[in-house]
């Protein structure tokens, strides 16, 4: 398989399966910072194959299996409707502004940082170690015993005697909350330069020095600079494996340079591989979007990396505060929470599966579900007398969600494109209540969407996005605690929340609020770790509220019946979707640009700057790079004397993992390349632009999550099929509002893919914390 898949997720639950020892004696190859791993998947396509919130069958699909299809060895172009046919004759013939002070991502790094020290806090005030379920024995009780080691401040021995029980913990108190960055003022741009937090001059030499002399290449010395902070040449000589911690070093990549460095005292023995081998496999477990690993998993892929001692490994990263290590009683499911009184009998008795994690996300599912917990234990009375009101300002459709929402602290909303209508109608009767209500989108195409339902702009009508929110440039004011000043917060697109950012708002929250998470479980899920929707709508404990309004049209009835897993035929009379069959990759690349410059704008009347091209990779003949190249020279073609681009070009920038803004480039200069995105004026410097920008005519699925245009190409190349699976095909599907042309070369695997392949599983704990701290509901 040619086409680059945006992530891999091989190896038992997302862990890498390299068969690699000490690795190759090449050192790091030179590269695009894209094309070596991490920054390729900043933008949402941390995990192409990662897929979404199908496990949300246990809420919605449960009698649904392949049995229920229609396929029957149809090829796709019988099944995409007999309005298809005939419009692929149609379709085919024909020739072949200022920034603001504060960027809006420097401050939602900043937010970040607060809300991580919030939770060291909050993590030191604990006195007991971690809960642990029934005892273990052998590798696993020796790791317990490592980090109950670890907790009293001791560095454990290989062997460790059982620990004393620990002391039962104090009362936990309401976390204090720091003081978050204020709100732009309301004319301020939403988006801003990006201000290039580059490391020191000297830091970057120095570390440029050591990579010289270890054969790395010196164009990693700004990411190593970034990865290790002061001192990053010092931390490279004295453990070279450090390198690890910039994003796309392999370790074959580490070893190569670690014996350049080390000489004969290198070796795949040294404690500190297997302790830089344990973190990096963790972070390539997150980057496939799992918050935790299962210790013998972590164990078997250590071993794969040829570490001699996986065990010791563990045991090493665990003692010196690199990972934390987790028991997590194996319930079965709908099991009641068992009751503190009892926790101790139960202790004993219940079986248990330990659970490895980077500490950054251990701490943010366990703030999550605090947090969670505090919103549905502490609904005031006060405000009745306005949800009242609220209630009576609706009838019909949304009235069962706004009576849900007034009368709990934590409601869930599902439902497709037009499902967005309730959550809008919710906004407008609880702020004509009187009521402090906002509501956040993944995306600014989902804010203007969702403000269009209202009839104004997003900011009269309290419509954001959560980065926005999180950062302070959109939404209401903060109070002295650093608390959003609201009563009610809905966030759309909530299959989009990764578990750092659901923590940041929930923790943002005010005691009495109430949250409202609304969203397709259809679609993929997170670009960063967690499965935050899909966990809370598995535990049910809180009242869910399912959409009885379906998508219209052709384009809703194909991508409805692609939710249950059939590929349904459909009648598209008015070339709402229409079919390509393609022979070959050269093939595919063709018809893409001839029906996006030309075929497209001429039958349906959709511009080229209007239509999307999906694809499920990067690279590949018929990846994003391929059709974008191809896109470029018949659509604006020109030198690319700034990093490959000029003005004109549609573009994706990426300023952090899992955010991916579409925009177009207006000029380069020596600030850097300006763009616009969503409006607003973005100066990326020069030195960021490899990393964080690329053309954007093609796309991936998961940079295209969250937005919708009136027309959308999906390409699906021959060598693309198994990377396709059903919230794939359902999210590429559902981007198009006015038509759908799918550029067709896999044959039965689409049908195959939407009837049998569900999303790959994510392992988190958010299930097992919030069984313990919210009660399910009777």
């Amino acid at each position: 398989m040619s086409t680059e898949p945006e992530t891999t997720e091989e190896a038992g639950p997302g862990t890498p399966d390299d068969p690699g020892t000490a690795g190759p004696e090449a050192a790091p190859e030179e590269s695009r910072a894209q094309d070596t791993g991490q920054p390729e998947e900043s933008g949402q396509d941390t995990g192409e194959t990662q897929e979404s919130g199908q496990d949300t069958g246990e809420t919605q699909e449960s009698g649904q299996d392949t049995g229920e299809t229609q396929e029957s060895g149809q090829d796709t172009g019988e099944t995409a409707g007999s309005g298809g046919a005939e419009g692929d004759a149609d379709l085919t013939e024909g020739k072949e502004g200022g920034p603001a002070e504060r960027s809006e991502a420097a401050a939602e790094l900043a937010a970040q940082r607060i809300e991580r020290e919030r939770i060291e806090r909050r993590k030191a005030e604990r006195d007991a170690p971690i809960a642990s379920g029934a005892k273990l024995s052998g590798t696993a009780a020796d790791l317990l015993a490592a980090v109950r080691a670890v907790e009293s401040g001791r560095k454990p021995a290989a062997a460790v005697p059982a620990a004393p029980a620990p002391a039962p913990p104090d009362p936990a108190a309401e976390p204090v909350r720091r003081p978050q960055p204020a709100p732009a003022p309301a004319h301020a741009v939403p988006v801003a330069s990006v201000v290039s937090d580059a490391p020191a001059p000297q830091v970057v030499e120095a570390a440029r020095r050591v990579l010289t002399e270890g054969g790395a290449p010196d164009s990693l010395a700004v990411q190593v600079a970034a990865a290790l902070g002061e001192g990053a040449d010092t931390a490279l000589r004295e453990d070279p494996w450090q390198l690890l911690r910039v994003a796309g070093v392999r370790p074959e990549q580490a070893d190569g340079f670690a014996r350049a460095l080390l000489g004969a005292a290198c070796g795949p023995d040294d404690e500190r591989r297997g302790r830089a081998l344990t973190v990096w496999l963790l972070e390539q477990a997150a980057t496939a979007g799992h918050t935790a690993l299962d210790l013998s998993t972590l164990i078997t892929a250590l071993g794969r990396q040829g570490v001699p001692g996986p065990d010791e490994a563990v045991q090493e990263a665990l003692a010196e505060g690199e990972a934390l290590m987790f028991q997590d009683p194996l319930d079965e499911p709908g099991a009641p929470a068992v009751r503190e009184e009892d926790a101790e009998e139960e202790e004993a008795e219940r079986p248990v599966r330990a659970l490895v994690a980077l500490e950054r996300y251990a701490m943010a599912e366990e703030s999550l579900a605090d947090g969670l917990a505090r919103l549905v234990n502490s609904l005031p009375k006060e405000a009745e007398q306005a949800w009242e009101g609220a209630v009576a300002g609706v009838s019909r459709g949304p009235a069962e969600l706004v009576r849900a929402v007034a009368g709990h602290g934590l409601v869930l909303h599902t439902g497709g494109e037009a499902a967005r209508a309730e959550p809008a109608a919710l906004l407008d009767a609880a702020r004509a209540a009187g009521l402090r209500a906002f509501a956040a989108c993944h995306t600014a195409d989902g804010r203007d969407r969702l403000a269009a339902l209202s009839g104004g702009e997003p900011a009269d009508h309290g419509v954001g996005t959560v980065d926005g929110l999180l950062s302070g440039a959109e939404g209401p004011g903060r109070d002295a605690d650093g608390a959003l000043e609201l009563d009610l917060l809905i966030v759309l697109d909530a299959p989009q929340l990764d578990v750092e950012h659901a923590a940041m708002l929930v923790e943002s929250l005010p005691d009495g609020a109430r949250l409202l998470l609304s969203g397709d479980p259809g679609v993929l899920w997170s670009a960063g770790p967690g499965r935050v929707f899909a966990d809370l709508l598995a535990a049910r404990n809180c009242p869910q509220i399912a959409s009885r309004v379906p998508d219209p049209g052709p384009l809703g009835e194909l991508v409805s019946g692609v939710g249950v897993g059939e590929l349904n035929q459909v009648d598209a009379p008015g070339k709402e979707i229409v079919i390509v069959p393609v022979r070959d990759a050269g093939e595919a690349v063709h018809r893409t640009v001839q029906l996006v410059a030309d075929s497209v704008p001429r039958a349906i009347g959709v511009p080229a700057e209007q239509t999307v091209v999906i694809t499920p990779g990067h690279g590949g003949a018929v990846g994003t790079r391929a059709l974008n190249s191809a896109l470029k020279e018949r659509l604006n073609p020109g030198p690319g004397r700034f990093g490959g681009f000029d003005p004109g070009d549609r573009i994706v920038h990426s300023p952090a993992p899992g955010r991916a803004m579409p925009g177009v480039v207006v000029k380069a200069d020596t600030e850097g390349l300006h763009l616009t995105c969503a409006g607003a004026p973005v100066v990326v410097p020069r030195e960021r632009v490899e990393a964080c920008v690329r053309h954007g005519w093609a796309i991936t699925a998961h940079q295209a999550v969250g937005a919708r245009w009136p027309a959308a190409v999906v390409v699906l190349p021959g060598d693309a099929a198994q990377a396709l699976s059903r919230p794939w095909v359902y999210t590429a599907f559902g981007r198009a509002e006015r038509h759908l042309s799918v550029v067709h070369g896999v044959e039965q695997a689409l049908p195959k893919a939407v009837a049998e392949i569900t999303a790959k599983p994510r392992t988190t704990r958010l299930q097992t914390l919030l069984r313990t701290q919210v009660p399910t509901p009777d």
